[in-house]
């Protein structure tokens, strides 16, 4: 009789041996799909996962971190620089832990980027009675916290026995490399299970190559894209994520160029287009450019590669304004292909691309003479545009952006957020990375950073999720294969305040990154928004109280002062001093491009903090957006924003 030959390990040992001996293979490239792991330890996986790492540490290494929602966006950075080929795991206790890790899950999932998540669990075997963070729940007995993560997941698996792992494992693996179904995996793991031992076959940890597939698309999808393509007068390419994670710019770049298609990116998108070329319009909707928008408003047909096509990229789905526009789509994902009644091209964004400019090719389809005079018209206008509005020796009037006049704006600050990026434009080299998520920031750059030439510019806004940017820019620089490129954050001092703390485990692994902060004293990107919807501001600011609010005592409703006083003085350089980076203020722009240079090559975390002048904003794109104002209100200026808004609502259509 033949006996299989066995090894002995308890489920953690046999996780973190399993996830060690994975790898992921994409055009023949081979590398280990999971290289490490992120944590940090309690009672729900101390003992069981955490003595496996420690166990182990030699082939999984191990990084301590200090919020387990940070760690994620870690793992997600690293999965989105490594252009999907590879993520890393991430493990936390049971409860508040766990709890904590459903935010990234939900970015990894909405950004289809894939991370692997280890929370600890309650105990499966029940000896103990209700335990410390169990939930319990009346009707459903076995539901635990970790249920949370289920809607927010591409694959949950909950371990209650050791052999378990024999197919859970591997159905994980096989999602994380999926480019249609990756995302968020997660393996609940209950905290006495993964101590349990068990007799595991010995070839199930023998190491295994997953390749990423290439879908190859379907050739009368194909023609009937070229078909309409062949028939266009004013076409517009649409470039998502999906281009740049396929490896597709090249493609898509022949194909643009061969039927004189101008390409707008999303923010997924940035930097899909490397060339500088004439049909290289850069970003497109809410926060693109008045060039992209206008071409995007007059085209007859509208090509999308590898996007969701969010409200954000659409304008709510008024941006395209011709009547007779029509779309067409490549996508991996068949649920994202016929997005607004698209002709849909389902497969690989490379193989995809390139079978379609054959294709067109063969129909003797060129570009358009008038589309191209067109588009470099308003190209042209916006590059002048663009200069002024980056240019830090401007001297910008702080008079004309004063949005109450009751209030005190006046700050120290001499340079706008505007000028601000086109110094770090300035410094930028083939090679560097910015890297960008909630507030203004990402929205500025997508209407105004170069991403050509092999700048690297990553946009979280599929979640858009403060606190994003410092891990994910950890993560990013762990990924980097090029340790003389700087990897930048730029966060607005909201953000920054909501999630310092992962600038120490920063400075403990000594990762070099460079965060800058415009400290424009609030929320007010969304000041902005609430100008536009509600005519004044409320709660956006960072300002004091002008009188202490008195609630313990209250017997009746008191009318309570506003946050109504001068802007919070916080010093954000000795907060991130004290976090272990080295930290730097710079009011002028000479001052700015000196710690620039200064800090080029440091060997571990860079702060500079930028006063920029509050509500100075970057050139409108020009585009609406779906955020209602209150049909009823006594605040005298909202009735005619909601009449605004009803008016501009006309613009939206339906496309099917």
């Amino acid at each position: 009789m033949t006996t299989t030959p066995t090894i002995r390990l308890t489920v953690a040992q046999a996780v973190v041996t399993y996830l060690s001996r994975q790898h992921s293979v994409a055009d023949g490239e081979r590398r280990r799909l999971i290289p490490a792991t992120l944590g940090i330890f309690g009672h729900g996986n101390v003992a069981g996962l955490g003595q496996a790492l420690d166990q182990l540490s030699e082939t999984m290494p191990f990084v301590q971190g200090r919020n387990e929602q940070a760690l994620v966006h870690a793992a997600v950075g690293f999965a989105k620089h490594s252009r999907r080929r590879a993520t890393l795991a991430v493990t936390a206790s049971i409860g508040p832990g766990a709890m904590n890790m459903v935010t990234g899950a939900a970015l990894a999932t909405v950004n289809r980027l894939p991370v692997l998540l280890l929370p600890g669990d309650t105990y499966a075997t029940r000896h103990q009675g209700p335990v410390l963070q169990q939930l319990q729940h009346p009707i459903d007995a076995d539901l635990t916290v970790n249920d949370a993560f289920r809607p927010v997941s591409r694959f949950f698996d909950r371990i209650t026995r050791p052999e378990q792992l024999l197919t859970a494992l591997p159905a994980a693996i096989r999602t994380l490399v999926d480019p249609v179904e990756t995302g968020a995996v997660v393996l609940s793991l209950p905290q006495d299970v993964q101590s349990h031992a068990y007799d595991f076959p010995a070839e199930f940890f023998a190491e295994r190559d997953w390749v990423i597939r290439r879908p190859a698309p379907d050739a009368d999808e194909v023609e009937a894209v070229a078909a309409l393509l062949a028939g266009a007068k004013r076409p517009i390419i649409i470039a998502g994520g999906g281009v740049i994670y396929s490896d597709a710019t090249g493609e898509l770049e022949v194909l643009a160029a061969a039927i004189g298609a101008p390409v707008a990116e999303t923010f997924g998108g940035k930097g899909a287009v490397q060339t500088r070329a004439w049909w290289q319009v850069g970003g497109i909707g809410l926060e693109g450019t008045p060039a992209t928008n206008t071409l995007a408003n007059e085209a007859d047909v509208v090509l999308t590669v590898g996007s969701r096509l969010t409200d954000f990229a659409t304008g709510s789905h008024s941006i395209f304004a011709n009547p007779d526009v029509r779309f067409a789509s490549i996508n991996v994902n068949v649920h994202d292909a016929d997005r607004l009644g698209a002709l849909g091209v389902i497969g690989d964004a490379k193989r995809s691309l390139a079978a379609l400019a054959e294709a067109v090719s063969e129909r003797g389809k060129s570009p358009e003479p008038a589309w191209r005079n067109r588009v470099e018209e308003l190209a042209d206008a916006w590059a002048i545009e663009r200069s002024d509005a980056l240019d830090p020796d401007q001297l910008f009037d702080k008079s004309a952006v004063s949005a109450d006049s009751d209030v005190v704006t006046t700050t120290d600050a001499v340079l706008t957020q505007g000028q601000v990026i086109g110094i770090l434009q300035e410094q930028a080299r083939a090679g560097d990375v910015i890297v960008a998520a909630a507030g203004g920031p990402p929205g500025d750059l997508q209407k105004v950073w170069d991403a050509t030439d092999g700048r690297t510019c990553h946009l979280e806004f599929g979640f858009s999720c403060m606190g994003f940017e410092i891990p994910a820019a950890m993560g990013i620089r762990m990924a980097h294969r090029d340790p003389s490129a700087r990897v930048t954050a730029l966060l607005g001092d909201g953000t920054f305040l909501m999630a310092p703390t992962e600038l120490v485990t920063a400075a403990q692994e000594g990762l070099p990154i460079t965060v800058v902060i415009p400290e424009n004293h609030g929320y007010q990107v969304i000041h902005r928004l609430q100008m536009f919807r509600s005519g004044r501001e409320f709660g956006n600011e960072f300002r004091y109280r002008t009188e202490p609010l008195e609630l313990a005592d209250a017997t009746e409703v008191e009318k309570a002062a506003r946050l109504g006083g001068e802007y919070l003085s916080v010093d954000l350089v000795q907060i991130a001093s004290g976090l272990g980076a080295k930290a730097r203020r710079a009011t002028t722009a000479a001052e700015l491009r000196g710690a620039l240079d200064e800090t080029r090559g440091h060997r571990g975390t860079v702060i500079i903090v930028v006063p920029v002048i509050p509500h100075a904003d970057l050139p409108p794109a020009g585009v609406w957006w779906d955020v209602a104002p209150a049909e009823v209100s006594e605040v005298p200026t909202v009735p005619a924003l909601r009449a605004e808004y009803e008016q501009d609502r006309q613009t939206q259509r339906w496309f099917g």
